[in-house]
């Protein structure tokens, strides 16, 4: 049976860029994005063109900055999807290599964050698990300092990127992959909990704030109805854009009313 031929539309690292303006995306600006490449349509160039794209944009004087989380250095107690045996687990601790920045894949958060962390010039902030990539003039401004006990806090790129003034684009994503949410969570009452990875120097466990994207959806459903945010459409994506601190200042009165969490628990989890 012959394959089928692709539906389009037909999407060109030019075609995209014009899109992105029309958006509303400006040149020199901080833009904070989550994608989901499939949305886009047939893309010339595949992935490349799509950060090219996006970084025509921006500019010369415009950073890109997206997740580059590394989610599955973590405590295999807790995988899912797939679990593995029980017995593996002390094996699978103590041979899991640790972080670097350099070398270390992304997972769950699609090819265009891999793509950017392995671009040229491109920077990766250092939490193990929650990092994040940037290309610009000001990558490092954004990634540097990241705790590696803070993985969306105050000493995250999140904060860095909220007071630059950055916006955030959702680029055929929902509010579930809203990054900057999780900076409102570390300013309310949350729990804590004990997160294992590897670490340079073998298996370590830290303490962390409860982090949990499961209301993400409708919070950013009442966010929108409620505050300004651009939508359009990028090539064949749903798109929206609005400023990331505005974002953030929502959720954290939206979570206070909807999902009041007990503070100082902690407990096994991530």
């Amino acid at each position: 049976m012959p394959t089928p031929p692709p539906t389009g539309p037909l999407v060109t690292r030019d075609t995209l860029a014009e899109d992105l303006r029309a958006l509303g995306v400006r040149p020199g600006e901080t833009l904070l994005t989550h994608s989901s490449m499939k949305s886009l349509g047939w893309v010339c160039g595949s992935r490349a063109a799509v950060v090219r794209g996006l970084l025509d944009a921006l500019g010369p004087d415009g950073t890109l900055v997206v997740p580059a989380q590394s989610g599955d250095l973590s405590d295999p107690a807790l995988w899912s999807r797939p679990p593995v045996p029980e017995a593996w687990w002390d094996t699978i601790r103590a041979a899991m290599p640790g972080y670097d920045p350099a070398t270390t894949p992304t997972l769950g958060v699609g090819v265009v964050p891999e793509t950017v962390r392995t671009w040229p010039g491109a920077l990766r902030s250092a939490h193990p698990q929650t990092s994040f990539a940037a290309i610009g003039p000001r990558a490092r401004e954004i990634t540097d300092g990241h705790a590696t006990d803070c993985r969306l806090g105050e000493r995250s790129p999140l904060a860095r990127l909220e007071a630059l003034g950055a916006r955030v684009l959702l680029l055929g994503t929902g509010y579930d992959t809203c990054t900057c949410f999780h900076l409102a969570e570390y300013r309310v009452p949350a729990p804590r909990v004990r997160v294992g990875r590897p670490g340079p120097h073998g298996w370590e466990t830290v303490t962390e704030v409860s982090i949990d994207s499961g209301c993400f959806g409708e919070l950013g459903h009442d966010f929108e109805r409620d505050r300004p945010v651009v939508r359009g459409t990028v090539g064949a994506a749903a798109a929206r854009l609005f400023p990331l601190a505005d974002a953030v200042a929502y959720a954290e009165r939206w979570l206070a009313l909807h999902r009041p969490r007990e503070e100082d628990i902690t407990h096994p989890g991530a």
